[in-house]
C-alpha cells in the first residue's frame, strides 16, 4: 500500500496492509458505534476535530456535548488556572480531560446507560500567528473505555504544526483528533498500529507528532520507551526524550532555557569512562561563568544508527540500555541526527544559552572530515557555522589511538592539513576544552565488555561502573547467561543516588 520514504514518514515501515478511511469515514463508524458516547472539548484552531463527526450524521447518539472555551477567563473558571500562564500544554489537556470525564460520570445514571463506554476527547492548540513567526503546535488527549466496567485508559501526544497557513493547520488539527480518537477505539489491541493510524491522511509536511504517552488497564503492557523509539524510527519526528521514571516528555518542557550538556555514544552498556566523561566535563561546564548550575540538563544520546543492526532496530537490546540509563537516573534523548549540526540545530530550537558536547577525540577527528558535508552546498562551513553560531563549547575526552596507542588531545589529534586553520581557531578562542580524564580506565571499550557479558565470562564488570553491574545481572540485560548475585536488590533510587554521587565524586576530584 505504500511504498518508500515520502515528506519524511517511512511509509514502508507504516505499511501494515489495513484500509485507509478518510476523516468522515473515521467520524461516521464512530457515530454508528451505539456503545460510544463522549464529550469534545477544544481550544485553539476552531472545534475542527468535533466538526467531523457532526458533518458525518448520526452525532446525536455520540456526542454528549461539545464546548470551545476560548477566553481566557472562562477557561479558567472549568478547568483551573495554570501556573505558568501557559495554555497550550500537558498540563492543560490534562485538566481538560479529567473535568469533562468526570462530568460524564456524574451527570449520567449507569443504570441507563449500562452499555456505554464513555470517552472525553480534548485539545489546546495554538496555531501560526500572521506574521508567520510562531509556528502552531498543540496538545491533544483522549481519556476512553473499552469496557463499561473498566477503568479508562488516556492516550496524550503533542503535535507540532508545519504548514504554513492557520487555516490549513485547521484542517489538520481536525483529522488528526479524529484519528486519535478512532485510533484508540479500534487499535488500543495494538498500540503500534494506533501510532501509524494517526497519519491517516496526514503527512510530515503537515504534522509532526514529537510526544506520545498511552496509560491505562488495556495499556499496562506497552512501553512508552518504545513507543517514542516508534516516533522517530518512522520518520513522525526526529528526537524524542523520555525521563528516568521512562514518561515520555515534550522537548520544550525538559530543554527550555536550559543549559544543555550532551553526550552521544551507544552506551551498549554505559562504562567507566562514560560515566567519566560526564563527571569531568560537568565539572567544567557548571565552572563556566555562562552556566546556571541549577539549570543544567544532562542528556545521554543515543542515534538511531547506533541502534540499528544491519538496517534493524533491536527493540529489547534499546529497552536494556534504556533501564541501565534511566535506572541510574539519566535523562535520555534518541534523535536521528547523524550530524552534530542537526543535533545543535535542535537543541536551539528551546534555548539559547551556552550548551556543551561532550566527544571523544576520535570523534572530533570525524567531525573536522569534509566528507561528511557534502549534502550541503556550503560544505564544512556551514556545518560548523551553524554549530559555532550559537553558544556552543566542545569537551573533548582523549582517545588512545589502536594503531599508535598514541594518546588523542586537542593537541595531538589528527586533523587534515586544510582543516588545521579552523582547528586551531576553535581551540584559541576556547570553543574546543580537553577534558582530564583517568589513565587506568583508557583501555575500557563498549563493544568489549557486550562481548564478555554475552558469552558468560568475567571480568567485564569492572569495565562499569557497579551499580551498572548489578542491574544487568538482576535484570539479565544484553544477554547476560549468568546468575544475578545474592545480594539484596537495590530500588531504583538507591541506583539512580548511587550513579549520581560516582558522578559527583569524579567530578570534584
Amino acid at each position: 500500500m505504500f511504498k518508500g520514504r515520502q515528506n519524511g514518514i517511512n511509509r514502508k515501515a507504516l505499511d501494515s496492509n489495513r484500509v485507509v478511511l478518510s476523516g468522515k469515514q473515521k467520524a461516521l463508524r464512530i457515530n454508528l458505534n451505539q456503545d460510544l458516547y463522549g464529550t469534545f472539548a477544544e481550544i485553539g484552531a476552531g472545534q475542527e476535530v468535533v466538526r467531523h463527526f457532526f458533518r458525518a450524521g448520526g452525532a446525536s447518539g455520540t456526542i454528549a456535548k461539545a464546548i470551545s472555551a476560548y477566553d481566557k477567563d472562562f477557561s479558567d473558571a472549568i478547568y483551573g488556572e495554570e501556573d505558568n500562564s501557559r495554555y497550550v500544554c500537558e498540563s492543560r489537556v490534562n485538566k481538560m480531560l479529567k473535568h469533562e470525564y468526570n462530568l460524564m460520570e456524574e451527570r449520567l445514571d449507569r443504570q441507563e446507560h449500562a452499555n456505554k463506554h464513555f470517552f472525553a476527547f480534548a485539545n489546546t492548540v495554538a496555531t501560526i500567528n500572521f506574521h508567520k513567526t510562531i509556528q502552531g503546535h498543540g496538545w491533544f488527549g483522549l481519556k476512553f473505555q473499552t469496557d463499561p466496567n473498566k477503568p479508562p485508559n488516556e492516550v496524550i501526544m503533542h503535535a507540532r504544526l508545519h504548514e504554513p497557513d492557520a487555516l490549513l493547520q485547521h484542517q489538520s488539527v481536525g483529522l488528526l483528533g479524529v484519528n486519535l480518537v478512532y485510533g484508540c477505539m479500534f487499535f488500543y489491541k495494538r498500540p503500534k498500529e494506533l501510532l501509524q493510524s494517526l497519519y491517516d491522511n496526514l503527512d510530515r509536511d503537515q504534522v509532526e507528532i514529537d510526544m506520545i504517552q498511552m496509560n491505562g488497564p488495556d495499556f499496562e503492557t506497552v512501553d512508552n520507551r518504545l513507543l517514542s523509539l516508534q516516533l522517530v524510527k518512522n520518520g513522525m519526528t526526529d528526537a524524542v526524550i523520555f525521563s528516568p521514571d521512562g514518561k515520555n516528555q515534550q522537548a520544550a518542557d525538559i530543554l527550555y532555557k536550559k543549559n544543555i550538556l550532551a553526550i552521544r555514544g551507544s552506551f551498549r552498556p554505559v562504562t567507566k569512562v562514560n560515566i567519566d566523561m560526564i563527571a569531568q566535563s560537568l565539572k567544567l561546564f557548571k565552572a563556566e561563568k555562562r552556566v546556571e548550575e541549577e539549570n543544567v540538563q544532562v542528556l545521554f544520546e543515543i542515534t538511531l544508527n547506533n541502534l540499528s543492526a544491519e538496517g534493524e532496530i533491536d527493540e529489547q537490546d534499546f529497552l536494556d540500555r534504556a533501564d541501565v540509563l534511566c535506572s541510574i537516573g539519566q535523562t535520555v534523548l534518541i534523535s536521528n541526527y547523524k550530524k552534530y549540526y542537526k543535533l545543535i540545530e535542535f537543541f536551539s530550537r528551546h534555548s539559547a544559552k551556552r550548551m556543551g558536547v561532550i566527544m571523544g577525540a576520535n570523534t572530533l577527528r570525524e567531525v573536522f572530515d569534509e566528507k561528511y558535508y557534502r549534502n550541503l552546498n556550503g560544505g564544512i562551513l556551514e556545518a560548523f557555522g551553524i554549530l559555532f553560531s550559537r553558544d556552543l563549547k566542545i569537551y573533548l575526552y582523549p582517545w588512545i589511538s589502536e594503531d599508535s596507542k598514541e594518546l588523542w588531545t586537542s593537541e595531538t589529534t589528527p586533523v587534515h592539513p586544510r582543516m588545521a586553520p579552523l582547528f586551531e581557531y576553535l581551540k584559541f578562542n576556547k570553543r574546543i576544552i580537553d577534558v582530564e580524564h583517568r589513565p587506568d580506565i583508557m583501555g575500557i571499550f563498549s563493544r568489549e565488555a557486550l562481548e564478555l557479558i554475552r558469552t558468560g565470562r568475567p571480568g567485564w564488570e569492572k569495565m562499569v561502573p557497579d551499580f551498572v553491574d548489578r542491574i544487568i545481572k538482576e535484570k539479565g540485560l544484553f544477554g547476560y547467561i549468568g546468575k544475578a548475585e545474592s545480594k539484596t536488590a537495590l530500588s531504583s533510587e538507591d541506583i539512580a543516588a548511587a550513579a549520581a554521587r560516582a558522578i559527583s565524586r569524579n567530578s570534584s576530584d
